[in-house]
């Protein structure tokens, strides 16, 4: 099975907000890595979700026995998706953010004034901000380098990682360059160590089959709302670990996982609407049980985007005054992700244009902002495009014409 052109076509009668337009302009929405639109079916489980099932979790009554059941498909709907298998390893909270500070609350009880941390350049501030709070226990954190590709320097990571890391948070695709690190690379080193594996699978999942066995990480976190869902931050533990860890947690809090980490009450009716995003993506894909249709809808989906932006990334080679950030896309596995500058105007200038004709494009840093940093365009930051599922030819046409246009006016 493929996903083509004609299949995203089909795939777009499923969005409601498609159909959205500005000054005459059908709406393109390129700005994915920053939110992917919903399509109807979640939309309506959500919505389903406060018309028959708005009550809290753990009553005896039919409503609460409703909230459970639905809590319950998603946490199996997301165990398919990340190839997790055990659905009670997967724990659901605000954002993908709050979810990693509880976990560095939690793993930074065990450390001691000394032990290591390591970090790296390319990552979203989500998985670096809650790992440099715990200097102030006494830990010591430190930075893997990132060469000008947008790639992990392995041999930096490799002299910094140590007998004294404990924990190494690390990205398996950049939101901002579009990036994707050899991440078994990696992860061959730190096994060698004590240390946690904590991976921030937010912009790779919306892109690439996740499998976390394959992976062998300590801890995975994700979005659902990077992926056709609403705003639910999802958190992977390694069956097992989250109970053995000192979580943020009230006395009358299920002290087992995957609620040991779950602090107050959830949002039941998006978490419903995380199971029916990837119910959705299913349908995308071929197999014998909903993990391989997962796993085939994403690999497919993937080559797709990958086309278009890599189209996209062949056709700014021909307008004056661009430059192109992160690898190139004879580089493979690669997000299709592709952030430029345009040299003499901001990105928030151009992105402002470009909206007056319905391209939605993301300007800034992208609170990716230690890789921007390095590139010396923090202040600035990145004019970004990202593809998704939804997202066709015409629209990249649309786009290269608009740049050249914008370039050409103020030449």
């Amino acid at each position: 099975m493929t996903y083509s052109e004609a299949d995203c076509l089909l795939a777009r009668a499923d969005f409601p907000s498609l159909q959205a337009s500005v000054n005459g302009f059908p709406v393109a929405y390129l700005d994915g890595p920053g939110g992917t639109q919903t399509p109807k079916v979640v939309i309506e489980t959500i919505a389903e979700c406060y018309r028959s099932c708005n009550a809290n979790f753990d009553g005896k009554f039919k409503t609460s026995l409703a909230v459970n059941a639905s809590v319950q498909a998603a946490r199996e709907a997301v165990a398919d998706f990340l190839g997790a298998g055990d659905p009670q390893s997967i724990s659901f909270g605000a954002n993908m953010t709050s979810l990693n500070f509880a976990l560095s609350h939690a793993l930074g009880r065990s450390l001691r004034p000394g032990d290591e941390i390591l970090i790296t350049a390319l990552d979203h501030e989500a998985n670096r901000g809650p790992w440099q709070n715990l200097q102030e226990c006494g830990a010591v954190v430190r930075e893997v380098c990132v060469n000008d590709d947008g790639e992990i320097d392995i041999s930096d990571f490799s002299a910094k990682l140590s007998e004294k890391t404990r924990i190494v948070a690390i990205t398996l695709a950049s939101n901002s360059l579009g990036a994707v690190p050899d991440f078994m690379r990696f992860q061959k080193l730190i096994q060698k160590t004590d240390a946690y594996t904590v991976v921030d699978a937010v912009h790779y999942a919306a892109h690439f089959p996740v499998d976390v066995k394959l992976l062998d990480c300590d801890f995975l976190l994700c979005s659902a709302y990077k992926f056709y869902g609403p705003h639910v931050g999802i958190l992977y533990s390694r069956p097992g670990l989250l109970d053995t860890i000192a979580t943020d947690r009230l006395r009358t809090q299920k002290a087992q996982a995957p609620y040991r980490i779950e602090t107050g009450t959830l949002n039941h009716a998006a978490i419903a609407g995380v199971g029916a995003a990837i119910n959705y993506l299913s349908t995308w894909g071929a197999g014998n049980d909903r993990r391989e249709q997962l796993a085939d809808a994403m690999r497919q989906i993937g080559i797709y985007e990958h086309g278009l932006a890599s189209y996209y990334y062949d056709g700014l080679k021909t307008i004056t005054g661009v430059t192109r950030w992160g690898p190139n896309f004879d580089k493979s596995p690669r997000a299709p992700t592709i952030s430029i500058s345009l040299r003499g105007t901001a990105p928030e200038i151009a992105a402002s244009a470009l909206a007056e004709s319905g391209l939605q494009l993301w300007h800034g840093h992208f609170y990716a902002l230690r890789i921007m940093e390095r590139f010396g365009i923090a202040k600035e930051g990145m004019l970004r495009t990202g593809i998704s599922m939804y997202n066709t030819r015409a629209e990249i046409e649309r786009l290269i014409a608009g740049l050249e246009g914008f370039q050409h006016a103020k030449a």
